[in-house]
This record gives C-alpha cells, structure tokens and sequence, in this order.
C-alpha cells in the first residue's frame, strides 16, 4: 500500500540531496507505477479538489482530482514542480509570453498528454494549462519544490490570454462548478474509476 509519511520522508530526503527536481521525479515515479497502491492509500477520487498532503517553505505536496473535462487556465508556479497520475488523464497545454512587446500575451508553443504511471517534470518557469479530457476524474500528485501556496504566480485570461495576477479562491471556485457539474451528469460523465 502507498504509505504517505515514508512517500513524504522520501520527498524530503531526495529534496535535501538535490534542489533539483530529479531525485523527486523518481520517487513519484516510483509511487504511481502502481496506482492501485494509491488509489488504497488516499482513496478513491469521489469529486474534483485539491488535498494538502504536505506543505512546508520548501516543500508541497498536493492530491488534485481533477473534474472530467475539466479545465484551468494557463498558470505558472514560480518553482519546479513533478506531476505522477495515478488515474485518469492529464493534458497540458505549455504556452509561453509572445515575443515582441504583447504586454503579457501567451502563444502556445507544446502539448504532453500524462496518463496513469507517467511522471513528468515542470521547470520553474514554465506556464501551463490542464485539461481532463476524459468523462471521469483524474489524480495526480503533484509535488512542488517550493511554498506552492506563498509564492507571487501569475495566470492569464483563457480568453483573452492577458496576464493577471493568480487567484487562488477563483481556481478553486473552478473546482467547485466543475464538481456541480459533475454531480448533474452533464459532462456525460462514466462515474466509475475503471
């Protein structure tokens, strides 16, 4: 079974080794090579939400459920971050600032499609957008070489792609309509985990 304090002791301790994120990379690799372990350890995803597993200056540790054909707009995280799905799919948008004076505008420049057991890297400066393409919900860990919560981020309009500052209780008021819309049926939504 996924033991969540030894699976943050080794977080800690690959995170001491190395800033980087590549010792960590391997741990949550390791974790979500078998996702039936984690699925027995944290659960079953039962709604769209993001669970604080561990949280420290240097260190973050989130379970995200994401919602079926869920999406959050282009955002950036300041720091590096590693991303292991344990069931579902997770598709990122890489996006980055138009060259040439655009006051903030994005341009889409990649895409990476993540399914259960894919552990994937994100720089520090990287901006992304997610989407749960499929009709039931998603998890991941996602694992943060910082304060995920204290650090200044940006995030940009989805219409617009215009720059703003992030708005963390807006995200998860995105969680919460997409949990509304769930529970309505209206994504066309299989609601088992299979």
């Amino acid at each position: 079974m996924f033991d969540l304090d030894q699976f943050i002791a080794d977080c800690r301790a690959a995170l001491a080794a190395d800033k980087s994120h590549k010792s960590v990379r391997e741990i949550v690799a390791r974790a979500v090579s078998d996702p039936a372990a984690i699925l027995k350890g944290l659960g079953e995803p039962k709604r769209s939400e993001v669970q604080k597993l561990y949280h420290s200056g240097d260190l973050t540790i989130l379970n995200v459920i994401w919602a079926p054909r869920m999406t959050i707009m282009p955002h950036n995280h300041q720091m590096w971050a590693v991303i292991g799905i344990y069931t579902g799919r997770e598709d990122n948008i890489f996006w980055r600032r138009v060259p040439g004076g655009h006051s903030g505008k994005l341009e889409a420049v990649g895409a990476r499609a993540l399914s259960a057991k894919d552990a994937d890297p994100l720089g520090d400066n990287i901006i992304h957008s997610v989407t749960n393409p499929i009709p039931r919900l998603t998890g991941a860990i996602h694992v943060y070489g910082g304060d995920f919560f204290g650090a200044e981020r940006s995030e940009w309009d989805p219409e617009t792609l215009q720059e703003g500052r992030y708005d963390a209780a807006k995200t998860m008021r995105l969680f919460e309509e997409a949990n509304a819309l769930y529970r309505t049926g209206w994504y066309g939504c299989d609601r088992s985990l299979a």
